[in-house]
């Protein structure tokens, strides 16, 4: 089969495209047939061995799917899926014609989605209802700064914090992305690439501040200057590329919580926690709050793969970013 093999450390754009035997399913797992996959920028630092999760090498990169349950997989006893369902998951080797995973890290795909909006959802949303719900406690009328708003997890987080009822203002970098963050949701939509945009965010408050600021890019320290008092910073990621060191004594003086985000590990560390995350999130889904928003172009093909994860890097992706495996009938997405 196709899979997006790592052979070596390296930056994505330094592999390819690789014929490899199909997975086998150990105990308890079932085989998926993929057909689109998720872009994530942590894909590119585990790629380069820059990623907290270091798997040993040769591995298939990628961890957020959508397919179905292939017609040759194993179904383990007590499992709630039969062949042929359409399913969404998350674990590594998602970039591939197949891949294998345990029940409990797999997911019913609505009918109302397609395998492209189920592959933008598993770790988006529930990542983003973790920091604006879980973590960052938000409340109807609350005011909510969400950085890098255009983006898949900045998206989805605009959604989510409309849908509780808060007040949003939204960042990015061009007038196209700002569009996208409006078309989310965002009641206010700033440029944090120009000076004075913390002065902007003082005036829609009346002077008071935000109460939770939403960080996928590494603006902590600005962000600092425009929060109110007893605020909730959430660390969601450096898509800047730069880790910051937040002065402790502005953290001081505005009672501030900064607090860290990461999704993934809390499927794994607190799966019960999780689950009703995931749940939450479907509601959401099911009240019409929520839906998953694509990139303008989903990339065909594992061929496009590299370019669609330089395009993520390099901030040129609104959306979630999909790469398309197989199209609807189940052929492949590129011959």
């Amino acid at each position: 089969m196709k899979a997006f093999q790592i052979k070596y450390h390296a930056h994505p754009r330094e592999h390819a495209v690789s014929d490899i035997p199909p997975p086998v399913p150990g105990p308890g797992q079932v085989l998926v047939d993929v057909y689109a996959a998720g872009l994530n920028f942590f894909d590119v630092l585990q790629a380069q061995n820059l990623y907290q999760h270091k798997p040993p090498l040769p591995f298939t990169l990628g961890v957020e799917f959508a397919g179905r349950i292939a017609a040759s997989s194993p179904i383990p006893p007590g499992c709630r899926f039969k062949r042929g369902d359409r399913v969404i998951g998350r674990g590594l080797g998602a970039y591939a014609e197949q891949n294998v995973a345990l029940p409990a890290n797999l997911l019913p795909l609505p009918e109302s989605m397609s395998y492209e909006q189920g592959a933008a959802f598993y770790v988006a949303y529930p990542t983003s209802y973790e920091a604006i719900v879980g973590r960052g406690r938000a409340r109807a009328g609350e005011w909510v700064l969400i950085h890098a708003a255009a983006g898949g997890v900045g998206v989805a987080a605009v959604q989510i914090a409309k849908g509780l009822g808060c007040r949003v203002i939204g960042t990015a970098s061009t007038e196209k992305k700002r569009a996208v963050a409006r078309a989310a949701g965002c009641d206010y939509v700033l440029d944090y690439t120009l000076p004075g945009w913390q002065d902007e965010v003082k005036r829609l408050t009346g002077q008071r501040g935000v109460d939770i600021v939403y960080d996928p890019v590494g603006l902590l320290v600005p962000s600092l200057k425009v929060v109110a008092w007893n605020a909730r910073l959430l660390v969601v990621g450096f898509a800047g590329g730069t880790i910051e060191k937040v002065p402790a004594n502005l953290v001081l003086l505005k009672n501030v919580e900064v607090l860290g985000v990461r999704g993934g590990e809390t499927s794994v560390r607190d799966p019960k926690r999780y689950a009703k995350t995931i749940e939450a999130c479907f509601d959401m889904v099911a009240g019409g709050k929520v839906t998953p928003v694509l990139h303008e172009r989903v990339y065909e093909g594992l061929e496009e793969l590299t370019e669609g994860l330089v395009d993520l890097e390099t901030r040129k992706v609104f959306g979630k970013a999909v790469v398309r495996i197989r199209k609807a009938d189940g052929t492949p997405a590129r011959l």
